[in-house]
């Protein structure tokens, strides 16, 4: 095999490598969604769904997170650059304690477990059907911050002009 074919398919399987789920989100799961969920009525079903945290409320024995689904991307996160893709709502619970001021409204998770059953809620006046995912894995992603980068000079060393000693306080030749 010749080198020129060989370095092609090394940096094909390195970028692959780069979008691989953490070893916590790892597996096989079935591709429905919580919409789709609560249409065909899939309990037992095992799923990784994600989205951002609508209201984290810790009970006796367990936390319930109330989430809007949304798509996951090659590595399990949810795909939140579009605030408009939403694959519905859906309930997760986890046993043990999980602190509403880390679960914060607006957190991006991932969960792994399966669909146990349907709640209704209510929301404003509608009557809304969720789906309970009864989550063996809980995967809290990092906060990401946008950044703006201003460079140090706006315009060139020189400042605002178009050329070497055009710029303020060039005395000239003249």
């Amino acid at each position: 095999m010749k080198i020129r074919h060989l370095l092609p398919l090394v940096a094909t399987l390195t970028l692959a490598a780069c979008a691989t789920a953490p070893k916590p989100l790892q597996g096989q799961f079935s591709e429905v969604s919580p919409r789709d969920s609560v249409a065909q009525q899939q309990t037992g079903t095992p799923v990784r769904w994600g989205g951002r945290i609508i209201e984290t409320t810790p009970g006796p024995g367990e936390t319930c997170f109330q989430l809007i689904s949304r798509p996951l991307n090659g590595t399990g996160r949810p795909v939140t650059a579009s605030s408009d893709a939403s694959d519905g709502r859906f309930l997760a619970c986890r046993a043990g304690f999980y602190d509403p001021a880390v679960f914060e409204p607006g957190r991006d998770v991932t969960f792994i477990g399966r669909v146990t059953g349907y709640e209704t809620t209510r929301i404003g006046e509608y009557d809304y059907q969720l789906p309970r995912l009864q989550a063996d894995v809980v995967y809290l992603w990092p906060v990401q911050r946008e950044v703006e980068v201003v460079p140090a000079y706006p315009y060139g060393p020189w400042g605002p002009a178009w050329g070497p000693r055009w710029g303020w306080g060039y005395r000239g030749w003249w």
